[in-house]
C-alpha cells in the first residue's frame, strides 16, 4: 500500500513551536522506508502520527486513496513493532503471537495456520510453547515480529526494533529483516537513529533534523550527493570532512591556504556563479588517496591510526592543525607522527554554501 504524507505538521498543546512541520513524503507500496535522525528530531513522533497514536495538527495522511487523519489506530490495517518487545510474560510464544487474532475473533484454524507460518519463516518453531523469559533477546524480537506478521497488515511500522540487541545480533537481525521484507513485500516504515541500519536496509531514507526533512532518497543518493552540510556530516562513517575556503578564479582555496584544488570541468562551470564566495569543501575520507598526483596535492601529519582490518581510519592534521580524517586500505602502513602526501580526485569534491549549508554543485 502507498503511504503519502502531505504537508504534515504536529504541535502539542501549550507549545508555540511545531515539533514536526512541512513533511511531504511518498512511500511506495512494498518499499522499505527508514526514518533516520538524531535523538529528539521527531522521527518517533512522525511514526506515531502514521500509526494513529498521535493526532495530526495539520496536513493529510493518505493510505492508498483513503484519508487517514481521523481513522482510529485499530482501523488503519497496520502492525507495529516497538523497541521494547512488549510480550506478555505469562503467555507462551504461541499465545503471544496469536493474541491479536484472538481479539479479532478469528477461527482457531486460521490462527493456528498463521502462527505456524510466521514461526517457520522466523525460525522460532521450537520455541512456540516456551515463555518469553526462557528465550534470548533475539528470539523475543522474532516473536514480536511474528505477532505483527500474523495480522497480515498493509503497513509495518517499526520503532527502533533492534536497539536492545547486542552488536553481533543486531547485524544478524538486519539481514533477517531485509530477507523477511523481500518475502512478505509489505510496505515498511522503520525508525532508527543508526545510520548503518538505514543505509543497509532501506530502499528510501528520510533524514530528519529538528522536525524537518533534510533529504529523502536512496541510500546512495544521500551518501554521494548530500543536499546540505547536515546530511554530509550525519551520513557516512567517518563523517565527511568539511573545510572552509573560497572560490577564486574557478579554484578552491582553503582559508588556511594549505589546500588548493581544481574542481572537475562540470563543477567548475557550476562554481562560476559563486566566484569569491565563502564555501565549505566536503570530501569523504576514502576519497583522500596517499601519494602525489598531477594536481590537488597536500601534506598531512598522521596523529592517530585506528586499524579495523580491511581498512584503517587515520586522524590527521594539516600544518595549521586543521583536522582531517582519512579512510585508507588496511594493508597500507602509516605511523603516528609522520608526514604523508595525499591528493583528492577532482570528481570527489562537494561544495556547500558556508552561510546556508546548502549544496551548490
Amino acid at each position: 500500500m502507498d503511504v503519502r504524507l502531505k504537508n504534515i505538521g504536529k504541535k502539542y498543546e501549550g507549545r508555540e513551536e511545531f515539533t514536526i512541520r512541512h513533511i511531504n513524503l511518498d512511500i511506495h507500496s512494498q518499499e522499505f522506508c527508514a526514518i533516520l535522525g538524531p535523538s529528539g528530531c521527531g522521527k518517533s513522533t512522525l511514526l506515531r502520527m502514521i500509526a494513529g497514536l498521535n493526532s495530526i495538527t495539520e496536513g493529510e495522511l493518505v493510505f492508498g486513496d483513503k484519508l487517514m487523519n481521523k481513522v482510529a489506530a485499530k482501523d488503519r490495517d497496520i502492525a507495529m513493532v516497538f523497541q521494547s518487545y512488549a510480550l506478555y510474560p505469562h503467555m507462551t510464544v504461541y499465545d503471544n503471537m496469536a493474541f491479536s487474532l484472538k481479539m479479532r475473533k478469528e477461527s482457531k484454524e486460521v490462527i493456528h495456520q498463521r502462527v505456524l507460518e510466521a514461526a517457520k519463516l522466523l525460525q522460532i518453531e521450537e520455541y512456540l510453547y516456551s515463555r518469553p523469559s526462557d528465550i534470548s533477546g533475539g528470539q523475543r524480537q522474532r516473536v514480536a515480529l511474528g505477532r505483527a506478521m500474523v495480522r497480515k497488515p498493509s503497513v509495518f511500522l517499526m520503532d527502533e526494533p533492534l536497539s536492545n540487541l547486542d552488536a553481533k545480533l543486531r547485524e544478524h537481525m538486519r539481514v533477517e529483516l531485509v530477507r523477511l521484507h523481500k518475502r512478505l513485500g509489505t510496505t515498511t516504515i522503520y525508525v532508527t537513529h543508526d545510520q548503518t541500519e538505514a543505509m543497509t536496509m532501506a530502499d528510501q531514507i528520510v533524514l530528519l533534523n529538528k522536525g524537518i526533512i533534510q533529504q529523502a532518497g536512496a541510500p546512495s543518493e544521500l551518501y554521494h550527493r548530500p543536499a546540505n552540510v547536515f546530511v554530509a556530516g550525519f551520513i557516512g562513517t567517518p563523517a565527511m570532512n568539511l573545510i572552509p575556503g573560497k572560490i577564486v578564479q574557478g579554484q578552491y582555496i582553503s582559508d588556511n591556504q594549505l589546500i588548493k584544488l581544481h574542481p572537475s570541468p562540470d563543477d567548475a562551470q557550476k562554481l562560476k556563479a559563486h566566484e569569491g564566495e565563502e564555501v565549505l569543501l566536503g570530501v569523504r575520507g576514502e576519497r583522500l588517496s596517499q601519494g602525489l598526483a598531477e594536481a590537488n596535492n597536500f601534506q598531512l601529519t598522521v596523529d592517530v591510526v585506528e586499524m579495523l582490518g580491511k581498512e584503517q581510519i587515520l586522524y590527521c592534521e594539516l600544518a595549521d592543525h586543521t583536522e582531517l580524517v582519512v579512510s585508507a586500505p588496511g594493508h597500507l602502513e602509516f605511523k603516528s607522527g609522520q608526514n604523508y602526501d595525499f591528493h583528492i580526485q577532482s570528481d570527489a569534491l562537494h561544495f556547500f554554501n558556508k552561510a546556508s549549508g546548502e549544496r551548490i554543485n
